[in-house]
């Protein structure tokens, strides 16, 4: 059963990796971060190789903070070392830009 997971992963990734460049580094946040967390995050722009992810607040950023770089090293390995930092941010802050 792993193994199946593991292929259709793959097929996942690979798919990703087919995606226009510029929707690459947003595609990636879900395989890396896993559907629980995708479920209450969301990725909004990468640029300069910074992946900005949404958060619902502060308790949920220091817990991803702790796993950055688990996250980093999925979110590297899918989009072949496009994405170097991540950072993430609430809805408030936001709307101060």
């Amino acid at each position: 059963m792993e193994h199946i997971r593991q292929s259709l992963q793959q097929i996942v990734v690979d798919a990703v990796r087919r995606a226009p460049a510029e929707d690459v580094p947003l595609l990636a946040w879900p395989l890396a971060c896993g559907a629980a967390v995708a479920e209450k995050t969301r990725a909004l722009a990468f640029a300069d190789s910074e992946l900005l992810v949404q958060v619902p607040d502060g308790a949920w950023r220091a817990q991803l903070l702790s796993l950055t770089g688990e996250y980093l090293r999925q979110l590297r390995e899918i989009t072949d070392g496009r994405i170097q930092r991540l950072r993430f941010v609430l809805e408030s802050e936001l709307d101060k830009r």
